[in-house]
């Protein structure tokens, strides 16, 4: 939802869209920072995670979504995209309730990025 609604908006105004995932090692297989992981292990996982960042552009509804470009950075969401907005004119993120009442809040990523991005956040809310 808020790829294809980027991609549209990016379309109308002309704007480089520019589609971003973050990514880190789970928790549960323990911690293993960038540096120490052996490179050909942390290539599988950024080529793996890259794959699916293209099939969801992919899968955008809007054709303008062919235009991202897509990229992967690491560390946990909201940080990344924090640092990203510090050269974009616009950031948008997706929403997503988990119930009847948390679904009339924001989630943690979408609340951090509202209260510290360096530029204006457009929060897409799932249907329901």
């Amino acid at each position: 939802m808020a790829l294809s609604w980027a991609a549209r908006y990016a379309k109308a105004t002309g704007a480089a869209l520019q589609a971003v995932l973050a990514w880190h090692y789970p928790a549960a297989v323990g911690t293993a920072p960038p540096g120490v992981t052996p490179q050909p292990v942390r290539a599988q996982a950024e080529q793996y995670v890259l794959d699916n960042l293209t099939a969801a552009i992919g899968k955008a509804a809007e054709p303008a979504a062919e235009l991202a470009e897509p990229r992967i950075a690491y560390g946990h969401a909201a940080p990344v995209l924090v640092d990203e907005s510090g050269q974009a004119d616009l950031l948008v993120v997706g929403g997503r309730g988990h119930s009847s009442f948390a679904g009339m809040l924001l989630g943690s990523v979408s609340t951090y990025c509202v209260s510290h991005a360096r530029c204006p956040v457009l929060v897409v809310r799932q249907p329901r």
